[in-house]
């Protein structure tokens, strides 16, 4: 009986957790979500305003260099006014979104379109890890980074189905668009019900608990930006997402070229990537909270995805082999996701988290931008095989950058001993 006694203590703080873990992966997923509210309705937009694949492309690039832009900036105003209300605010901003693609009649209104909803996605980042952080117990932290990231991935899945479907089924891609509306509305409308939960004026940080040590004075709001770790974990995020970019957007038709593999198949490559990442994810939640050196984590995951890249890049496999060893790298890319979360953690100096986290993700955001003119332009040169070799590359440089941050984490704390 006495064994079982810290077990059910431990049960209301278990069902607080998993509540606001549930609570905003849901809303992560919904920003992924909306990165791809306009991509899988491309062949409309072409058929009935007439526009290329160059135009359209420059809606993803405004999407994200919003978002980055934006991530960085929201992170001091989610350290000034909370977490909670900006992210209502970033869910109302995806509604406004789709209803505006809904109402499109051109170029223009899908700017509109994707304006809203990159300014929606900014400040998801800072606001999500500021509300874990605070509101989850240590010891599921980790197991909150992970579901966060799968649930993201889950977004991405989802929205190609949505709005594929409901634009099949109905007949009208803006039918598709109003109905999009109200998965943030719901989400939002859920997340008001459960607000308790999500409310980060409530909780600790982990420098806050009795007997932490507390920062001497207080610094300059921009102190942060003067830490090497935090550009090291921006720099990491860089360049594992621009790999992350390349393989979503061109890995199918890289395929097709290098490898002849049908195009109906390459599409399952790539959910298979996608999936597979988001297994990896799941198992990375567990690493975390057994393995202290996190950046050992990341470089044998990272560097395994490499390796299988570089292998699909040689041209020496199969086609069907070929598209089976890209699906097998998202499980290291997904599997080094909760260890570079904590990692990040880690590295944020107290009280500056929203700040942190908000310059970091934006690495994500202009890795997103910046990558896909670039392989576009290798896949326009008919450099198929540099999408692979390119996207391991990349990852390997984010190793190299996790490599560093690990080690002057190090070293600060044997200089604290």
């Amino acid at each position: 009986m006495n064994a079982s006694a810290p077990a059910l203590a431990d049960a209301p703080t278990r069902r607080a957790d998993a509540t606001v873990i549930g609570l905003i992966g849901l809303a992560h997923g919904t920003s992924h979500f909306f990165h791809l509210l306009l991509p899988p309705l491309f062949p409309f937009f072409i058929r009935e305003f007439g526009l290329d694949y160059s135009e359209l492309g420059l809606l993803v690039t405004l999407f994200f260099v919003i978002s980055g832009v934006g991530q960085a900036l929201s992170g001091f105003l989610v350290d000034r006014v909370g977490a909670r209300p900006v992210l209502f605010a970033a869910l109302a901003c995806f509604a406004a979104a789709a209803l505006a693609a809904a109402s499109a009649h051109g170029w223009a209104g899908l700017a509109l379109a994707e304006a809203l909803a990159g300014l929606g996605n900014a400040p998801f980042h800072p606001a999500d890890f500021t509300i874990l952080n605070k509101r989850v117990s240590p010891q599921r932290l980790g197991h909150a980074f992970s579901i966060h990231g799968v649930t993201g991935n889950l977004g991405w899945a989802a929205a190609p189905i949505f709005l594929l479907g409901i634009g099949s089924l109905s007949g009208s891609w803006r039918v598709a668009y109003l109905c999009a509306a109200l998965v943030p509305l719901g989400v939002l409308a859920l997340l008001v019900a459960h607000r308790g939960a999500v409310d980060d004026r409530r909780g600790q940080w982990a420098h806050e608990r009795p007997g932490a040590a507390r920062p001497a004075a207080a610094e300059h709001p921009l102190a942060f930006l003067r830490l090497p770790s935090v550009w090291l974990c921006f720099s990491f995020f860089f360049f594992s997402t621009a790999a992350l970019a390349a393989i979503q957007s061109f890995a199918g038709p890289a395929l097709a070229r290098l490898y002849q593999l049908p195009t109906g198949l390459t599409a399952y490559v790539v959910t298979g990537f996608m999936l597979l990442s988001a297994l990896g994810m799941v198992a990375g939640g567990f690493l975390v909270a057994r393995v202290e050196r996190l950046e050992k984590t990341i470089a044998a995951a990272l560097t395994a995805s490499a390796a299988l890249l570089l292998l699909v890049a040689s041209g020496a496999l199969s086609a069907l082999a070929a598209g089976v060893v890209v699906a097998l790298a998202g499980a290291g890319i997904g599997l080094a996701g909760p260890s570079r979360d904590m990692l990040i953690k880690r590295a944020a100096p107290p009280g500056a988290t929203g700040r942190v986290y908000g310059t970091v993700y934006s690495g994500l955001d202009t890795g997103f931008a910046t990558a896909a003119p670039i392989f576009g332009s290798l896949m326009d040169h008919g450099l198929n095989h540099a999408v692979f070799s390119g996207a391991a590359l990349a990852l390997l440089m984010g190793v190299a950058a996790a490599g560093v941050v690990g080690l002057r984490l190090r070293w600060r704390a044997w200089a604290a001993a």
